[in-house]
């Protein structure tokens, strides 16, 4: 299996979670609700390039949307590669933890 790093799984979720709402901002709002990191808009483009390039996203500017001038939103969505790799990776998760505690009650109840 090819496996993706790991800002371009969380971007992957972002987008599946965003529906028809992923563009920049908004990606990158989501990744920093599930990671409860901040993260600097630029920081997302270059994965998001190689999810599209490697042909798990596909992006589609919309129309009219540059307002006073500025760069026209892009919107983001899984291709069906991408939905299957997210799949994929879903279930590779769900192997590796297997067996696993919760580790966060074991790390509150050593302290």
């Amino acid at each position: 299996m090819n496996f993706l790093s790991r800002i371009e799984e969380i971007l992957l979720l972002s987008i599946y979670k965003l529906k028809d709402n992923a563009f920049g901002i908004s990606i990158r709002e989501q990744v920093e609700k599930d990671t409860g990191i901040e993260w600097l808009s630029g920081a997302i483009y270059a994965p998001l390039s190689r999810l599209k390039k490697n042909g798990y996203v596909n992006a589609v500017e919309a129309e009219g949307s540059t307002g006073q001038g500025g760069r026209p939103r892009i919107y983001y969505n899984l291709s069906p590669r991408g939905m299957e790799k997210l799949a994929a990776i879903q279930q590779v998760n769900i192997s590796v933890w297997d067996g696993v505690p919760n580790l966060k009650r074991a790390v509150t109840k050593s302290k």
